[in-house]
């Protein structure tokens, strides 16, 4: 009877350092995800684009992408900064939908392909969807965390 609850606990406890490894993984990539959307975002603060503090970080899976919603102003311009962690080998690509579906902005991408600027200047007032997916080529073929920062001026 001893042996059987010792072998129970040992399994527990090897369940829960197996969570506990696996929930640090999510961190430090969530982590590294807006540490790259920073990286981009810094050299833009110098251009007078003032940047949420909070991002938007969810899990980009890589055969169904994401669409977050946004107010945006008209007489602003916007810079959205989004990034994967740059060693998770995935790739993204993004567009600002207007109210139709129709896709804008123009897109500035890091050389290898783990992370954009998105420029945009609305025309009229209202809520734009910005919507991100992983490239069909060069990507991981997994489920990554994506973060977005949101900048205007």
């Amino acid at each position: 009877m001893t042996t059987r609850i010792g072998h129970g606990l040992v399994q527990l406890i090897l369940g829960l350092a197996g969570l506990l490894i696996a929930l640090q993984a999510v961190a430090r990539d969530a982590t590294d995800a807006e540490r790259a959307a920073w990286s981009m975002a810094r050299p833009l603060e110098k251009e007078g684009f003032a940047f949420r503090a909070e991002s938007w970080q969810k899990e980009l899976q890589a055969d169904m992408g994401k669409a977050v919603r946004v107010q945006l102003f008209k007489g602003h311009e916007y810079r959205f900064c989004i990034a994967v962690a740059p060693d998770s080998g995935a790739r993204i690509t993004a567009t600002v939908l207007d109210f139709d579906g129709k896709p804008l902005g123009d897109i500035r991408p890091v050389e290898n392909g783990w992370g954009l600027v998105l420029e945009f200047k609305p025309k009229r007032t209202g809520v734009y969807a910005v919507a991100i997916r992983q490239n069909s080529t060069g990507g991981s073929g997994r489920a990554v965390l994506c973060a977005m920062l949101t900048g205007y001026r």
